[in-house]
């Protein structure tokens, strides 16, 4: 089957007269097959820009939309808290506390929820650092602006007897 296949098809070196083709044909045949190759990367770059550009478009309404919704957890959330304070509250006053003290104990509670968010807030900012990135930069000299003041030496004073 492949050898029917290779006699089906023409050797590209003959022209129907068995030679290879004239020298300027090959180098014809080598640029058109060169200009076929940037037409091809070029379409395949923009094709590329399109998607990319596509994807930027979808990526912004989607966090747009994830904002809202976000924003919509959070007011129903801190209402969901606040209903929850006021049971406990309720809860400990029926309990035999007083209000103060129920309202105390509460208002403890929330601040020691809100300590910890602000905590764990501060540990992933200092995440969003980059440190180790920075790190590697300075190592390359790229982005290390706070070592050329301290590799310098500071400027002294001409001191008064000096020439």
């Amino acid at each position: 089957m492949a050898d029917r296949d290779a006699q089906d098809q023409p050797d590209p070196h003959d022209d129907d007269t068995g030679k290879p083709p004239h020298l300027d044909e090959s180098v014809r045949r080598i640029g058109a097959a060169g200009r076929a190759t940037i037409d091809s990367a070029l379409d395949t770059g923009r094709a590329l820009r399109r998607l990319v550009s596509a994807d930027l478009a979808l990526a912004r309404s989607a966090m747009g939309r994830a904002l809202a919704w976000v924003a919509v957890a959070i007011v129903f959330g801190a209402s969901a808290w606040l209903l929850v304070m006021g049971v406990l509250t309720a809860l400990l006053h029926s309990l035999g506390l007083s209000w103060l003290a129920a309202f105390a104990i509460c208002a403890a509670l929330s601040l020691g929820v809100t300590g910890f968010a602000a905590w764990r807030v501060s540990v992933f900012f200092e995440y969003a650092g980059m440190h180790a990135t920075r790190r590697q930069l300075a190592r390359f000299g790229i982005g290390d602006e706070d070592a050329d003041d301290e590799d310098d030496p500071p400027a002294t004073a001409p001191q008064a007897g000096a020439p």
